[in-house]
């Protein structure tokens, strides 16, 4: 089951009936994959344990975050697909870090702010830019380096592109017009617009016009297929309570 061109462009055949199908055809073995989420917030779930399912390896995986032990992108690690990781935050995740410290995984540090616009320039079709932050650390070491008339020095980073993306929005109707609810909002738009491919799952489908067009944060024209997920686990990474008072 894929879309076909004609009625991708009337905003029918986006809609496929589980996650697997959804990923049928499109991942396969060394490909870069932008994640979206922010820890484990709005990540999309079903869609990374389908991408675990399908067996795909020497995967780079583009995500702010590492997933937790055994949850989000946790499971990829577990099974070996993920060969390097483009990433900013990776500090929850115990396998992660083995296989880092290992010498077993490949590994890209971002400053947050910098792997964010490095995706968004990526689908705006924006080469490199140039950015003060990290200059004079690690993250700078063996990129081009400028002083400009303001007399701060700058990192030039390149943009970030991905063979596919997998996003996870709150609403969508059948054309792929997409609603991110609160947190989610941060990386996933910038991750479908810098993937040749999006795969959105979503957790409410609406028909065509049912979303005001001033409510859509992101286009459907770059949403290629969707999946929905009604019943998502959404996991936090940890669990802060006030203790009882006695």
């Amino acid at each position: 089951m894929s879309p076909t061109t004609t009625a991708a462009g009337r905003g029918e055949g986006k809609v496929f009936p589980d996650a697997a199908s959804a990923l049928d055809g499109l991942v396969a073995d060394g490909q870069i994959l932008a994640v979206g989420g922010f820890g484990l917030c709005g990540i999309p779930e079903a869609l990374i344990a389908a991408l675990r399912d399908s067996g795909a390896k020497d995967l780079t995986a583009i995500s702010n975050n590492a997933g937790v032990d055994g949850f989000g992108l946790g499971q990829l690690l577990e099974t070996r697909q993920i060969r390097r990781m483009i990433s900013s935050y990776v500090g929850e995740n115990k396998e992660f870090e083995r296989q880092y410290l290992g010498g077993e995984l490949e590994l890209e540090f971002n400053p947050q702010g910098t792997l964010a616009e490095r995706l968004r320039a990526g689908g705006a079709g924006i080469p490199a830019f140039f950015t003060r932050t990290g200059y004079g650390t690690v993250v700078a070491e063996g990129k081009e380096t400028r002083q400009f008339d303001d007399g701060h020095w700058y990192v030039l980073e390149t943009a970030l592109k991905a063979d596919v993306s997998l996003v996870k929005a709150w609403k969508a109707d059948k054309a792929g017009n997409l609603v991110f609810r609160k947190t989610a909002r941060n990386f996933n738009p910038a991750c479908a617009m810098a993937g040749k491919v999006c795969v959105a799952e979503v957790e409410e489908l609406v028909e065509i016009g049912d979303i005001d067009p001033d409510h859509v944060h992101l286009p459907g024209i770059y949403v290629d297929r969707i999946v929905v997920n009604p019943t998502p686990e959404k996991r936090i990474e940890q669990r802060t309570v006030r203790q009882e008072n006695k």
